[in-house]
């Protein structure tokens, strides 16, 4: 797998950015419109938990699977081994990276940075990919840093650091060339897609944007 390629249109969602609808279904729609990467990140107001949390994982990594798509798991290391995700993305606040990297050996591992620093210590400890953010105002998490955007890419690439990276928070097909033009290899949506009327809609406008700046997405 060329993770840069994978990574160009990544997929956040829970149960709780779904609008009431079924996840499942939201998914299935996202990876026809062309997400190529996903994230199950089961947080927020009436979120699951148990085995209810664990039986959505699966579903959600078989509809993956289907379709080549990746399957990562948010935070949860216990439930990504559980359920043989393939990998793992934690934030600055849930952890040590080199612990969660001997945990889940081979799998991918994502780390949530906010600056050069941060993406330099990830790196050194292990992570495959980084997360750069917040790119824009979101409204998604509760405890968003300081919004410095698409800068903030580009001064991890000007240091010389090639890791595989997406920029996340608040992008929108409408801004999404930003994120890409600043030197990220994806961008990463959460309400952008999930709380679209169409999901398979909106997956297909990011491409949009996307074929125009990486021609090689179908």
């Amino acid at each position: 797998m060329n993770l840069k390629e994978a990574l160009r249109l990544y997929f956040v969602m829970g149960s709780a950015n779904c609008n009431g609808r079924d996840p499942r279904n939201v998914l299935k729609e996202a990876i026809d419109g062309g997400v190529t990467f996903f994230q199950f990140r089961e947080k927020g107001n009436g979120c699951l938990a148990g085995d209810a949390k664990r039986e959505l994982a699966l579903d959600l990594k078989a509809i993956c699977h289907a379709s080549g798509v990746p399957f990562i798991v948010n935070d949860d290391v216990e439930l990504a081994l559980d359920v043989d995700a393939d990998g793992v993305h934690i934030g600055q606040e849930d952890g040590s990276v080199e612990e969660v990297r001997r945990l889940i050996g081979d799998k991918l591992l994502g780390v949530s940075t906010h600056n050069v620093e941060e993406a330099e210590a990830a790196v050194r400890a292990g992570a495959d990919y980084i997360g750069v953010g917040p790119m824009f105002m979101t409204k998604t998490k509760d405890d968003i840093e300081e919004v410095r955007g698409p800068v903030v890419i580009q001064s991890i690439r000007e240091a010389g650091h090639e890791v595989p990276l997406v920029g996340i928070g608040g992008i929108q097909a409408s801004n999404a060339h930003e994120v890409m033009e600043a030197g990220a290899d994806g961008v990463a949506v959460i309400s952008g897609i999930s709380g679209a009327e169409s999901p398979l809609d909106a997956a297909k406008q990011f491409c949009v944007v996307l074929n125009k700046l990486v021609p090689n997405i179908q």
